[in-house]
C-alpha cells in the first residue's frame, strides 16, 4: 500500500505541474494522428521548464524501474520529435544507452531510420510523450526491427486512452503509462485545474476513442 500511495503522490504532483506550465488546452485540435480532438495537452513545452522537466523524467525512470525493470531492456529509444528530449534524459538517468529514431530515411551517410548503436536482438524500450493512435510508436517499433532490434515495451507519461493500447497489444507490444487520461483529467478536477464541463468533455473524447 505505501508503494500505490507514493505513485498516487507523484500522479497528482504531475498533474499539478502539467497544469501549472499551461499544458492543457481547450478548443479544437487536430492531432499528429490526424484525429480532431476538443482538448490538447502539450507535452512538448515541459523541457522549456526545467524543474517539471527533471521531476518528469525522474518519475518516469523510477516507473520504469519498477513496471518493466532494467534487466528486460538493453537501450531506448526516442520517438520524433516530442519524445526525443524525454528518451534522452530518462536513458542518462537509467544508465542505457540511447538512440532515436528519424522521422524518414537519411539520403545522406548511412540511410538509416535509426540513430545510434543497435546490435542484432538488442531489446529496445521505446519512450514517448503520449499514446492516441499508437500508429507512430508501431512505426517506430517497426524500424527498430527492419535494423535488427526487439520491441516488446513502450513507455509514455500519458495515454489519451483513444485506441493506443489496443492497436500495441495487436502488434504484441506492451504499453507502460505513467498516467491516463480519465485519471489525470480527475485529478484536476479535483484540484479546481478544470471545471466539471471541462472533465465532461475529456471524458466524452475518451469514449468516443
Amino acid at each position: 500500500m505505501p508503494e500505490e500511495k507514493s505513485r498516487e503522490a507523484i500522479k497528482t504532483e504531475i498533474c499539478k505541474i502539467l497544469n501549472k506550465i499551461g499544458a492543457l488546452r481547450f478548443g479544437a485540435f487536430k492531432l499528429t494522428s490526424g484525429k480532431m480532438s476538443p482538448y490538447y495537452i502539450d507535452l512538448r513545452i515541459v523541457p522549456s521548464f526545467p524543474d517539471a522537466f527533471q521531476k518528469i523524467c525522474i518519475a518516469q525512470s523510477d516507473f520504469i524501474k519498477g513496471e518493466i525493470g532494467l534487466k528486460n531492456f538493453d537501450r531506448t529509444a526516442g520517438i520524433p520529435i516530442a519524445g526525443i528530449p524525454f528518451a534522452s534524459l530518462i536513458a542518462h538517468n537509467l544508465k542505457k544507452p540511447f538512440l532515436y529514431i528519424r522521422k524518414g530515411v537519411r539520403l545522406h551517410g548511412r540511410q538509416r531510420r535509426v540513430e545510434g548503436i543497435l546490435a542484432p536482438g538488442d531489446r529496445v524500450l521505446l519512450i514517448d510523450d503520449l499514446i492516441t493512435t499508437g500508429l507512430s510508436l508501431i512505426e517506430a517499433a517497426r524500424a527498430i526491427e527492419a535494423e535488427g532490434g526487439v520491441t516488446t515495451d513502450v513507455v509514455v507519461l500519458l495515454d489519451r486512452e483513444e485506441g493506443g493500447k489496443k492497436k500495441l497489444n495487436r502488434k504484441g507490444i506492451r504499453l507502460h503509462s505513467l498516467l491516463k487520461m480519465s485519471e489525470t483529467a480527475n485529478k484536476l478536477y479535483e484540484i479546481g485545474a478544470i471545471d466539471e464541463s471541462q472533465l465532461e468533455i475529456i471524458v466524452k473524447q475518451i469514449k468516443k476513442g
